[in-house]
């Protein structure tokens, strides 16, 4: 298993936009989680979405945002969009791609990366610290974490 921007693999885009839109995309369309994911073949800063994949079979990924929760605009960067299909979970790829993204924030010069849930008691096995609850859009209450690089 190998994890790789998916601005070296773009033929796994759409499959990308699909995982995202079933995942998270609740009341929201396809064509925004497009956009997300074509803005990280530009080769910005951010967004940079990356792709776990087994040869060339798409496992998982996750997001390194500049901001992924509009109510507090003021915490950058941010893991984002993390997800993991279902056949490969249980396996230690959500913590792997976690820690991609710490690394390559941390490479970058970040020295704190952001995340949110919508649960507790996840994150934290993989030393996230809670700091506190805000709104994602429009009205859904989240748990906002940090973890110091």
């Amino acid at each position: 298993m190998k994890i790789v921007a998916l601005s070296e693999v773009p033929h796994h885009a759409s499959q990308i936009t699909d995982w995202l839109w079933q995942a998270f995309g609740d009341g929201t369309s396809r064509e925004f989680y497009d956009s997300i994911v074509r803005s990280s073949l530009n080769g910005a800063d951010f967004p940079v979405t990356f792709v776990a994949l087994d040869g060339d079979i798409p496992l998982g990924t996750v997001g390194f945002w500049r901001c992924d929760l509009i109510s507090r605009q003021d915490l950058t960067p941010w893991v984002a969009a993390l997800f993991v299909e279902e056949s490969a979970r249980g396996k230690g790829l959500s913590e792997a791609l976690q820690q991609h993204v710490i690394d390559f924030a941390q490479q970058r010069g970040h020295d704190k990366l952001w995340l949110w849930s919508t649960f507790g008691g996840y994150y934290e096995r993989f030393g996230w610290q809670y700091q506190c609850d805000a709104l994602e859009f429009p009205d859904v209450r989240v748990k906002v974490y940090s973890r110091e690089l």
